[in-house]
């Protein structure tokens, strides 16, 4: 019989808050079109352990699991804009790469927090923090379209990632779930790689959507 984690408190686990929800949001990028390649709380730390198909799961597996399922719900409607906003090549194909990834991540995190025997409800509903696009933002959003979208887009999904990034090696460091940690692992990885594809520092000075 699987042993439940305590549903998050206010006591937080260092580690996964300096790494996630304590930090604050980057800038904004600029407009340029990226290049694109190829396809408040977590759990206090407890003794307490979910014991799931491939090992035990800690109180920082499941909070990072819970945060990751947060984010990912937040930005997919992000992702969804992005074929009516903007005509840009580049910026469609790298949202839909990232969509991939997120809903694939999404659906692992999901089996994953069943595995764990964790509460199914989100802790984070209505939080906004860090990474996570509010109400306010989805709505501005909403209402752009063309480089004003791609300004705005740009920004959000920069924030977005770094955020996943630095909570995703938090839970490298502090997780032990083998499959979890194996997941935080690829969330680095491909986070790393979109964040660099981002970069509007290309070598023509030029957008890879605006090439003459």
């Amino acid at each position: 019989m699987r042993a439940l984690v305590a549903a998050p408190s206010t006591l937080l686990i260092a580690a996964l808050l300096a790494a996630g929800c304590a930090a604050g949001p980057p800038d904004a990028a600029g407009t340029t079109a990226p290049s694109v390649a190829a396809p408040t709380a977590v759990a206090a730390p407890s003794t307490a352990r979910a014991t799931g198909t491939a090992g035990p799961f800690s109180p920082t597996d499941i909070a990072w699991l819970q945060l990751t399922v947060a984010m990912a719900e937040r930005v997919l409607p992000v992702l969804d804009l992005v074929p009516a906003r903007t005509t840009d090549p580049t910026w469609r194909r790298l949202a839909a790469q990232i969509e991939t990834t997120e809903r694939a991540n999404l659906t692992v995190s999901r089996r994953l927090l069943g595995d764990s025997g964790a509460p199914a409800t989100n802790p984070h509903e209505g939080h906004d923090m860090p990474g996570m696009i509010g109400a306010d933002e989805l709505a501005a959003l909403r209402s752009s379209t063309g480089k004003a979208f791609q300004r705005l887009f740009a920004g959000h999904l920069r924030a977005h990632l770094t955020q996943a990034v630095r909570i995703a090696a938090a839970e490298q460091r502090g997780g032990v779930h083998p499959e979890t940690t194996a997941l935080a692992a690829a969330v680095v990885r491909r986070g790393t790689t979109d964040l660099a594809r981002l970069d509007p520092a290309v070598p023509d000075g030029r957008g890879a959507g605006q090439a003459a």
